[in-house]
């Protein structure tokens, strides 16, 4: 399934309490829940006005759909086209 990083903005993200993380979560887990194992949330990265979200999706499309149905920005939606870390360093080349 491909996955997509969607950015919100979101000023003062960094200062949301957990429990307002909490509820955030709450609700992205009830649209998921309601839209089918086609989406999925992975993960993600709270930064000082941005939340940076890692989704495993069908199409670009349900990701939209997602952050529409649960009220969040989707400033940004991107398709992951590989990932990189230290590994990729040290892999052998043909």
């Amino acid at each position: 399934m491909p996955q997509y990083v969607i950015e919100r903005e979101i000023p003062g993200a960094g200062n949301l309490t957990p429990e307002q993380l909490k509820a955030i979560s709450q609700t992205s887990c009830g649209v998921l829940d309601k839209m089918g194992p086609e989406i999925q949330w992975d993960h993600s990265y709270v930064t000082t006005d941005k939340i940076y979200c890692v989704y495993n999706a069908q199409n670009e499309e349900m990701v939209r759909e997602h952050a529409r149905q649960g009220g969040f920005p989707a400033n940004s939606v991107s398709k992951v086209s590989t990932v990189i870390s230290p590994a990729t360093a040290e892999l052998a080349t043909a």
